[in-house]
């Protein structure tokens, strides 16, 4: 039967007039939740492509760190296989495009454990050669466009370019692949989609990453490269293999997930290193001594994904209030990464903030990011080439994607000062 639910909020999370403002705007509701309601009952999130099940009556928005870090290690109470956005998405998308993000154990454990063995020491390295290569010649570009569009010129090239790398993804396929991602990401925002139904542009992005997957999957099996794409097909743990299915997922996950991720890190900290010249100034007088503190703030300045939603198993407790199975749990890591109880002055970006227990990688469990230290990497050596070599850049004012899972910057202006 399930517990009673209390009356919705009044602090309301789900109107996309809420998800319209900027970031620190949406923290005055946030940072009143987190002080008075850490846990707190909403309506069905609106924007949705489909209308939500008659037995969803909403959700539950978590919004403490510590609360945060509890859903994230309570997977025998919070599951992911059921959904993971605040939203209703098609059942056959959902399985696509998140690979194991939307999987519980035994599976979760057994994909993510073959994904894992694909990452080898020697692939590792070689990943990182490609990261320095990528980074020196974005900088290289940078320096000869003094103005334009940070997310253009700096921030959406790395990391699609080091998927490209590591995947062996030939040209022809890139263009492609970048729109793919883009519609993933992009079908609530009436600006991209343009004249397509949000499930239009989510289905034809999904299709084309698709088939991009599938013919690298196919020559991979004829012709191995030295790629990560061919140690994916080659990959077997306790006599087992990942199916084509699985490798497109996972081909699809890394796409998006990691190329959004990092890319709007980088397109806030050019933003939050406008802001606050002391931590640009530290940063170019000693780049490699406050690289491993000022890399986990910018994660947790940017928080690129800003909700991820567990679902309850059974009927338990959480925060002395009674949680029903079927629930729907909304993590706001925006949130959670702004919890005063937990960082001291969090709207300052101290590169040199030690402990920094954020949870812009997850609040830890099965789920935590596995494309963290791919993340990490990419943006220490991006940042060091360009506050090496163009430190004097100014941006402007962002402009965000409207939505309720990425903090996704559309456009930033900039110019270098040379």
């Amino acid at each position: 039967m399930g517990h009673p639910k209390p009356a919705y909020d009044p602090v309301s999370l789900s109107p996309l007039a809420f998800w319209s403002k900027d970031p620190r705007g949406r923290d005055e509701e946030l940072s009143f939740l987190r002080r008075e309601r850490p846990l707190s009952w909403h309506p069905p999130a609106e924007g949705s492509m489909m209308e939500p099940d008659e037995q969803q009556e909403g959700f539950w928005a978590v919004t403490s760190n510590a609360l945060i870090k509890e859903v994230s290690t309570r997977p025998e109470d919070f599951c992911s296989g059921n959904g993971i956005t605040l939203e209703e998405v098609p059942t056959e998308i959902l399985e696509t495009v998140s690979s194991f993000l939307a999987m519980d154990a035994p599976r979760h454990t057994k994909l993510r454990k073959l994904v894992s063995s694909a990452f080898t020491p020697r692939r590792v390295r070689i990943i990182e050669e490609q990261i320095h290569a990528r980074a020196v010649k974005i900088v290289d570009d940078l320096l000869e466009h003094p103005e334009g569009d940070w997310v253009r010129q700096v921030s959406m090239k790395l990391p699609m370019q080091t998927i490209f790398d590591m995947m062996g993804v030939p040209e022809e396929f890139h263009a492609d692949t970048v729109r793919g991602v883009e519609g993933m990401v992009s079908w609530a925002d009436e600006e991209v989609r343009a004249d397509l139904a949000p499930e239009e542009l989510l289905m034809e992005s999904l299709l084309s990453l698709l088939r991009v997957a599938t013919t690298l999957i196919a020559d991979r099996r004829e012709n191995p490269q030295d790629d990560l794409m061919t140690n994916l097909v080659q990959a077997e743990v306790d006599g087992g293999r990942l199916t084509e299915d699985e490798i497109a997922g996972y081909f699809c996950l890394l796409a998006v997930a990691g190329n959004d991720t990092t890319r709007n890190t980088t397109s806030q900290t050019a933003k939050a290193l406008t802001d606050f010249p002391e931590a640009r100034k530290l940063l170019i007088e000693d780049f490699d001594a406050y690289a491993p503190t000022a890399v986990e703030e910018m994660v947790r300045w940017a928080t690129p994904v800003m909700t991820f939603r567990r679902t309850a198993t059974r009927d338990c407790e959480l925060n002395g209030l009674q949680i029903s199975e079927g629930d729907w749990i909304g993590m706001f890591y925006e949130s959670g990464n702004r919890d005063e109880a937990v960082f001291a002055d969090p709207w300052v970006f101290d590169v040199r903030r030690d402990p920094n227990p954020h949870v812009g990688f997850g609040g830890g469990g099965p789920h935590f990011c596995m494309g963290s230290m791919l993340a990490k990497t990419q943006l220490r050596h991006l940042w060091k080439e360009i506050l090496t070599r163009a430190p004097n850049f100014e941006v402007g004012e962002p402009e965000y994607l409207v939505g309720n899972f990425m903090c996704a910057t559309k456009r930033l202006p900039y110019k270098l000062n040379l």
